[in-house]
């Protein structure tokens, strides 16, 4: 298909299934005559996994994200789903992971038509393709319209509430305009305004955009992506997560406790490894034991995952740091994590914690399994009120 273009539908139930070189967020929206929800719960997503007629289905990286429509269920008054994606990654652009679309017929999984929309850019989010209603029968339409503040834009302009204020928009043409049946969606963009002291952009791979280990350690910054390929080859050997923390201002000593909290494609609770559980997952995943002052040089405590014995089931890991005794984030200093080749001991990425919040819980990185096989890390640097890993279990899955 071509922007713009559409095909009959010959089935009732029909899976648009959204696929890229990085892991996306894919979503669908209800939307009325007017080009509007009727409320925040025709906003189909992971967190809000089924709707009338319409339910989102996740890879867990293992294969893209869809969103199935039943036509026959969709209820009177919504003519129009919007099937939307983009970048799991904050911040990271579609220039030079071109997303393609597959519309399927969903009950026999035989393909319906593809689509690719062309000349990305600076687009953070993607209306991709949408499924609607004319003259009493259902149609597939190609569109490819693209925003630049992310899907908080597109909910925005489709009448989801967002907590967070949207930045200011102004309009931008498509790189095709194409004049469609019926009207176009509004596609405002702003570029996001760059980081003061940026530095240096590391390597990146060949063709993609994204950072790899390719010309050797990668320092990020807190959203920052690397995924953990080299040489073109998908790192799947063992690595070692080293965290550390030293008391601020030479205080007293701090009992921190390092986690890792397994999930599955549904951001499914799958098991936490820490301090109280030493060995999960098969022994896949394994702590080194609590140091109970953050005295020493080095990391403090050490968690080692082994990529390639992962099980099917575990698509994402995220890496916590919990205060049990209650002193906050604003009393540690020198706080990072660093992944290091566990047979070389050389260290791959690493991330500085470089603020501090009143807390007794942070979110230090997560890995994910991207649906091509290779795991990808993204420093986080978010913090939770919570003092064991127990309670960090839910903000994590939301964080993935």
């Amino acid at each position: 298909m071509t922007p713009g273009s559409n095909i009959p539908l010959s089935t009732a139930r029909v899976t648009v299934d959204v696929a890229a070189p990085v892991r996306l967020d894919v979503s669908g929206l209800l939307l009325t005559a007017d080009g509007k929800v009727r409320s925040d719960d025709d906003f189909i997503f992971y967190n809000q996994p089924s709707g009338p007629g319409v339910t989102y289905r996740s890879g867990g990286g293992a294969a893209p994200d869809a969103i199935i429509v039943d036509t026959a269920a969709v209820p009177p008054g919504i003519e129009k789903i919007v099937v939307t994606a983009s970048p799991d990654a904050a911040g990271q652009t579609f220039q030079g992971i071109e997303p393609t679309a597959t519309i399927r017929n969903a009950d026999d999984n035989s393909v319906l038509a593809t689509f690719t929309p062309p000349q990305l850019g600076t687009e953070t989010a993607l209306v991709v393709v949408e499924i609607y209603l004319r003259n009493g029968a259902w149609k597939a339409r190609a569109v490819g319209q693209g925003y630049a503040n992310g899907l908080a834009g597109i909910a925005t302009d489709f009448g989801v509430t967002v907590e967070e204020p949207a930045p200011a928009q102004a309009p931008v043409a498509p790189p095709q305009p194409v004049a469609p049946p019926q009207p176009t969606i509004q596609t405002p963009v702003t570029p996001p305004a760059p980081p003061m002291s940026t530095p240096p952009p590391p390597a990146h791979a060949p063709g993609t955009g994204k950072i790899n280990l390719d010309k050797g350690r990668v320092s990020l910054q807190k959203n920052q992506t690397v995924s953990l390929v080299k040489g073109g080859r998908p790192l799947l050997s063992q690595v070692k997560m080293g965290l550390g923390w030293e008391p601020a201002y030479r205080g007293k000593d701090i009992d921190l406790d390092a986690s890792v909290i397994a999930y599955g494609p549904q951001r499914n609770h799958v098991d936490s490894c820490y301090f109280g559980k030493l060995s999960i997952v098969g022994g896949a995943i394994k702590h080194s034991g609590d140091n109970l002052t953050g005295e020493g040089g080095g990391d403090d405590e050490v968690i080692v995952v082994d990529l390639g014995r992962l099980p099917q089931d575990v698509t994402g890991l995220v890496f916590t740091v919990n205060s049990f005794s209650g002193q906050k984030f604003t009393e540690v200093a020198k706080a990072y994590c660093r992944l290091l080749d566990a047979a070389t001991g050389e260290e791959l990425v690493r991330f500085d914690l470089t603020n501090a919040e009143p807390q007794t819980g942070v979110m230090m990185a997560k890995l994910i399994k991207q649906f091509s096989g290779e795991w990808e890390m993204t420093a986080m640097g978010d913090f939770v009120k919570s003092r064991t890993v127990r309670g960090m279990v839910k903000p994590a899955a939301q964080a993935l």
